[in-house]
């Protein structure tokens, strides 16, 4: 092998199912990439501590980890991980917007140091090492994070609720499920990417990025733009397929498997299959 890849891989979705097993394939081909040579590592919505145990379940030996949706860089050093790079804004407004028309909705944010406060529970979000507070308390110190909880409303409500409070000063995904997660302007998993990116000092083009969300069509431009390659899983939304160019199979079939499977194999090819 004349030059490593980065590969970086979305974690709901595409390592792993909605049960949280693996999906078939994947820990052997991520093996088969990692003993290659190449980087591999996560780039997710989780925070770090819902990511570390993926890391050491996988064997990634990669020294950078991007979590938190781009806001959180994690590095491997000498006594353990270290939160590298962490990006942080006042959310005072945000959460003023979001408290008016969602009254009734749980929220979280995430400090600079990795903590979490929340005003109640958030199904599907762990909240070990979190701590329950009152609203007013949640936009007290700069956050890297909100997230947004309301089931009683669906994907098209948080759209609308977005362009009604007019949240252009920040970014934000929305994900499968009611929640919202928002993160400082111009922040996500591709400009984390291309900050390890150029730590590496990887060539350009050789990139490879994996995931099936819309917070995940940050790294998919951003892969592109430098001629790396972005595939996107089989049960994406067609704007993440769009987004990405490449399609593989659905997570339940091992789509992720058959991605780096290909990328041994043809680096350069792309790769579509049926959803």
């Amino acid at each position: 092998m004349t030059s490593p890849w980065l590969v970086g891989l979305d974690v709901d979705g595409t390592i792993i199912l909605q049960d949280e097993t693996m999906s078939p394939g994947v820990p052997e081909a991520i093996a088969r990439v990692r003993d290659a040579g190449h980087v591999v590592t996560i780039a997710t919505g989780r925070s770090w501590t819902a990511t570390e145990h993926w890391v050491e379940e996988l064997g990634l030996v990669a020294d950078y980890v991007v979590c938190s949706n781009g806001a959180v860089t994690m590095r491997r050093g000498e006594s353990g991980w270290e939160r590298w790079h962490v990006e942080t804004f006042d959310p005072r407004q945000v959460l003023a917007l979001l408290t008016e028309r969602l009254p009734e909705a749980h929220y979280m944010v995430e400090i600079e140091d990795g903590t979490r406060l929340f005003t109640g529970s958030l199904a599907d979000w762990s909240m070990d090492g979190g701590r329950l507070v009152d609203l007013d308390e949640l936009g007290e110190l700069p956050v890297s994070r909100v997230v947004v909880v309301s089931p009683e409303h669906d994907e098209d409500d948080f759209h609308r609720i977005v362009a009604e409070t007019g949240l252009n000063e920040v970014s934000y995904a929305i994900g499968w499920t009611a929640w919202l997660d928002i993160a400082p302007q111009g922040v996500d998993k591709g400009s984390a990417l291309a900050r390890v990116h150029g730590e590496l000092g990887i060539d350009g083009g050789r990139v490879l990025v994996v995931g099936d969300g819309r917070n995940d069509i940050g790294m998919f431009q951003w892969a592109r733009e430098i001629g790396g390659r972005a595939v996107a899983m089989g049960q994406a939304p067609d704007e993440v397929k769009d987004a990405a160019g490449e399609v593989t199979a659905v997570v339940e079939d091992g789509g992720l498997a058959q991605a780096l499977d290909a990328l041994l194999l043809h680096p350069g090819a792309a790769q579509v299959s049926p959803g």
